[in-house]
Formats: C-alpha cells, structure tokens, sequence
C-alpha cells in the first residue's frame, strides 16, 4: 500500500513538473559584424491552442548590467482580432519582428548593428491563460569590430634610473583587443626585453632604464577581426644638471 502511495506522489510530481510554455533561443551568443543586418531567433512551444482570438504578446528587450540590471523594450507584438507591434523610438527603422504564433515563430530582426548592440536581448512570450513554464529565454549579441590604430605614448621621464611605462591603447574594438609590446634595433631585428620588464594591458613598464633600454618600440594591438600597430621612438638621456648645481659649477669654473 505504502509503495502505491509513493509511486502515485511521484508521478503527481512528474506531472506538476511539465512546462506548460516554453520559450527558447537556439544559442547563447551571436557574433556578427558591425553594419550587419541580423536575426535573433526565438521560438516558443504552448499547450494552449491558438487561433486568430488568442492573445499572445511577445516581447523582445535589450538587457544591460551596470549596479543593477537595465532593461529596454525594444518591440512588443500583440497578437489577436487586430494583431500590432510596438517598437521603442530609439529603435525606429531599424528594427521589425518576425512572427508566427502558430508555428511558435518570434524573431527580433536588426539592422545596421553598432557597438552600442553589444549587450544581452530577452526573448519573453506571454499568453494569459497559460502561465506556467518557462516564458522568457535570453541570448548574448557580440558586435565584432577590429581595433582602432592604437595610440602609443611614454608615462613618465626618459632619463637615467627612472621607471617609465609605455602606454599602448585602442579607443575601440569588439571583442575588447589583447596588446603587446615588441623592440627593435636600428637594423629593425627583435631585441629581447629585460627580465624585469612587464608587458600587460597595454602597459609596457620599463625599470631602472638606461642607455641600452633606447630603441624603437611596436606595439599591436588584436583582437580576432584584426591587428593595428603604432610605434615609438624610445631616447633615454642623462638626467639634466639642476639650475643650483649649474650656477655652482659655473662659480667653481
């Protein structure tokens, strides 16, 4: 008897446990190009029948995590006796839905994709008379473009003993670009870097320097688009005589 009452509770559970919506995006994330015009597939299996009737609304949303999570409705279809879609001023003319509720079809199509795309979409369909399940599916938009000509600079004195850092920096690309450092002497063949010296981010820190650290000086900066280099002249001097000494030196000559 107790095994019959456990078996029955069991399958009340399986039971419960079924989705009534179910809402899904094929991928995690999509890498396009900037300037595509794209697709963000969405679809959506229900239990409820649909017909002409039946109000459905889909709706698509950007998502963006600063402290806290920012949403955006980007566009809002309402299916029903006189189907609409809602789209968000800043998305006018570029952005259009691709629906079909009885094939459980609910596309988000956009064009002329920018950086500013980079960020999570949300795909949620709603149908009021069937609210359990899982009603919302969220994908990643990666807006692939190649670094920028990076800008290279020197931080800090370029004289003897001093520690100086050479700063390499691309004001954009997407994925976020990797940098590195590379020296080269007056035959434009590679010279190794001192054992001391750290090549991060961009940053390339040089410690202690001297004569023998002057050179000419690449970075490139790359991500999986493209590489963009900029270069440096590096003329490490002597530190210069200050205006006291200088006038000693001149009363002991």
């Amino acid at each position: 008897m107790e095994e019959r009452i456990s078996a029955l509770m069991l399958l009340c559970m399986v039971l419960s446990g079924v989705s009534a919506i179910t809402v899904t995006i094929p991928q995690s994330q999509y890498e396009y190009a900037r300037g595509d015009n794209i697709t963000l597939p969405c679809s959506f299996t229900t239990t409820t029948p649909i017909n002409s009737r039946t109000l459905v609304v889909i709706t698509w949303s950007s998502l963006t995590q600063q402290t806290v999570i920012d949403e955006t409705v980007i566009a809002t279809y309402y299916h029903g006796p006189a189907p609409t879609t809602d789209i968000d001023t800043d998305y006018e003319g570029r952005v259009s839905m691709d629906v079909d509720v009885t094939q459980g079809k609910a596309n988000l199509k956009l064009s002329s994709i920018s950086l500013a795309d980079n960020k999570d979409f949300e795909c949620r369909v709603q149908i009021p008379v069937d609210k359990k399940g899982k009603q919302t599916a969220i994908t990643n938009l990666v807006v692939l473009a190649a670094p920028s000509k990076p800008i290279c600079k020197i931080q800090g004195t370029a004289e003897y003993h001093q520690n100086i850092s050479l700063i390499c920096v691309s004001e954009e690309g997407s994925p976020p670009p990797t940098y590195s450092w590379e020296r080269r002497d007056v035959t434009n063949n590679p010279v190794p870097h001192d054992p001391s010296t750290t090549d991060k981010g961009g940053i390339l820190s040089l410690y202690d320097i001297s004569i023998w650290t002057s050179g000419y000086y690449i970075c490139t900066s790359e991500n999986k688009i493209h590489a963009a280099t900029c270069n440096i002249t590096l003329s490490v001097r002597p530190p210069k005589i200050s205006s006291s000494l200088g006038w000693l030196l001149d009363i002991l000559n």
